[in-house]
């Protein structure tokens, strides 16, 4: 395994970090707690989870992954070994049925109270906004569109405030954002500057059928050090080739049909494509994949997700691979061909 830091912070973090969000749905307990056990096994000791997890959010299911973290946390007595990353959930339809999704001080007192019994510890490493409380462009959105009559008032500061409130009770160490935009990540940085607490992550869908934030975000990332956590790295499956013939049963995209982002005419080009660089060089498309989001400079850790221990097995792998020029030149040949195919 292969390690770093948090940006600006001592906390060493292995370079691919665990998701969790499948722990609740698709996956068991027991399998959740043999995932992180083999995930420890290989040197992995960063782990990402929300409070809306398991995915799709359901009220049923709601917290089970953080409960499946905190029973490992409990039967194992490794807390001082992992980093745990949590967060929580902004404003939307699906997500009713836990609150509001307001970031004020009484809705993030309330997930992070929830979040530490679920997890049965005392801090949570880093804790994120899921997704932004205004209105703007993410979850497939490429392009922003303005509203004229959105409702939200600029409360940069006042989120910040708030969290530094739990960082001095030692609820939480450190905070980060998650699918935010660099306008977003620029007004965080702004505050910080003022004494804030500085967001020293953003998570966000970053893969080789999305690299928008190669556009405006990563130059932030350097000049400011901060670092990101890429998401679906191998889009939601796509990227490990397996549904370009048919759509394989209890898959991610058999049993959740909406999750589509990346199923578009586009997205099947263009792994078609970066499938036959990877067969040319002798490479798995999935291995391939991951190695070329875990090689950007601006990426802290990447965060992988499997169903099985044999998916497992073949991400955390990818840590080892390292593309040559000749590869990522082709692999930027494709993308100038067809860039971006799901936002």
């Amino acid at each position: 395994m292969k390690y770093t830091t948090l940006p600006t912070t001592e906390i060493k973090v292995s370079k691919i970090c665990l998701g969790s969000m499948t722990w609740g749905q698709q996956n068991t307990e027991i399998e959740g707690h043999q995932q992180i056990d083999y995930a420890i096994e290989q040197g992995v000791n960063f782990i990402d989870t929300a409070e809306l997890y398991s995915v799709p959010s359901k009220k049923e299911t709601q917290g089970d992954t953080e409960r499946i973290i905190g029973s490992w946390l409990k039967k194992t007595n490794k807390r001082n070994d992992v980093v745990i990353a949590s967060k929580i959930v902004g404003p939307a339809a699906f997500t009713e049925h836990i609150r509001k999704g307001e970031f004020t001080k009484h809705e993030i007192a309330d997930a992070i109270h929830n979040s530490l019994q679920r997890l049965q510890t005392d801090y949570i490493d880093l804790y994120q906004l899921h997704w932004p409380e205004r209105q703007t462009n993410f979850f497939g959105k490429l392009g922003y569109t303005h509203d004229e009559n959105e409702k939200w008032e600029d409360n940069f500061h006042s989120v910040l405030h708030y969290l530094d409130g739990f960082i001095k009770d030692g609820k939480i160490k450190h905070v980060g954002v998650s699918n935010e935009t660099p306008y977003g990540m620029m007004r965080y940085v702004e505050e910080a500057r003022k004494g804030m607490p500085k967001m020293i992550t953003v998570q966000n869908p970053y893969s080789l059928l999305n690299r928008k934030d190669e556009i405006g975000l990563t130059e932030i990332l350097h000049r400011e050090t901060i670092g990101l956590l890429p998401y679906s790295p191998l889009g939601f499956g796509m990227l490990t080739g397996k549904y370009l013939e048919e759509i394989p049963k209890n898959s991610r995209v058999d049993l959740f049909p909406n999750y589509n982002r990346y199923m578009n005419e586009n997205c099947f080009k263009a792994t078609r494509l970066y499938n036959k660089i990877a067969k040319k060089y002798g490479m798995s498309l999935t291995q391939m994949s991951l190695a070329f989001v875990n090689q950007q400079p601006f990426v802290t850790s990447t965060i992988v997700g499997a169903t099985s221990i044999a998916q497992l097995k073949e991400n955390i792998g990818s840590i080892d691979l390292v593309l040559s020029d000749e590869v990522m030149q082709e692999i930027n040949e494709v993308h100038a061909q067809i860039p971006n195919p799901a936002p």
